[in-house]
């Protein structure tokens, strides 16, 4: 009677580093995420994302000044030609005082508060629309990775910062990856440039990588395409608001 072989325990897959994931996001996000889903992490990419957001917030502080960027606004809403100029003082100078305040906590406090909400939005869709049973740890770990690509954005728009024309910044659309880059928002209207303003490239890309993320959260219960479409839905939705509000 020979004797009974030892059961083989299946070994568990080693998760990939903090460094592979951040790389493999870009390079190979479905194997990145496939990854992620197994084992979530959350601190480490949340760090980067909020790092990029202060780092791009304290070069527009420091290379293109509130105060011009106020002006610029002043000028784009038309009323910088029926104010006088001790009211154009005073409007710059109080308007950078609590625009610097608000740049500061947008910098700390955005990622977060954004990452969350988008999270909550893509654990509905997979879980209430597909049936899974996606984990909000999950999701927020897919999110947070997925937000790496603004990081690239914010490098983006440090180096037009530091290399480009200061007068020519637009602080709604400063990198060239959005249609709204390309219009003279002072010389556009408000609808039109809403719009165009948010027809940018990282933010398409930003969805495709929020839908290989949760998809792979779904053990293949959803297909990344289908969760890219439930996004741009919503996301259509966000921009036809944004440009109602902007045609008041």
């Amino acid at each position: 009677m020979g004797m009974a072989e030892p059961a083989v325990v299946p070994q568990e897959q080693p998760s990939m580093s903090f460094f592979s994931r951040l790389v493999g996001v870009f390079v190979s996000p479905g194997e990145t995420f496939e990854d992620i889903a197994r084992k979530p992490d959350i601190l480490a990419p949340l760090i980067v994302c909020i790092l990029g957001t202060i780092a791009f917030s304290e070069v527009m502080l420091a290379k293109i000044g509130m105060e011009r960027i106020i002006r610029a606004q002043l000028e784009q809403s038309g009323r910088l030609s029926s104010m006088t100029p001790d009211q154009v003082d005073q409007a710059i100078s109080q308007g950078a005082k609590v625009g610097a305040i608000i740049t500061h906590l947008i910098g700390l406090f955005a990622v977060p508060i954004a990452v969350l909400i988008i999270a909550a939005i893509g654990l509905g869709i997979v879980n209430l629309i597909f049936g899974a049973k996606t984990k909000f740890s999950a999701a927020f770990s897919v999110t947070c990775y997925a937000d790496l690509v603004g990081v690239l954005g914010a490098i983006l728009g440090i180096v037009m910062m530091l290399f480009g024309d200061p007068e020519h910044f637009n602080a709604n659309a400063p990198v060239p990856t959005s249609l709204g880059f390309f219009l003279d928002q002072a010389h556009t209207s408000k609808p039109l440039f809403a719009l165009a303003s948010s027809l940018d490239l990282f933010t398409f890309w930003f969805m495709a990588l929020l839908a290989i993320g949760f998809a792979a959260t779904t053990n293949r219960k959803a297909k990344a395409s289908s969760v890219f479409f439930a996004f741009l839905g919503l996301w259509v939705l966000y921009v036809l608001a944004k440009v109602g509000f902007a045609s008041i």
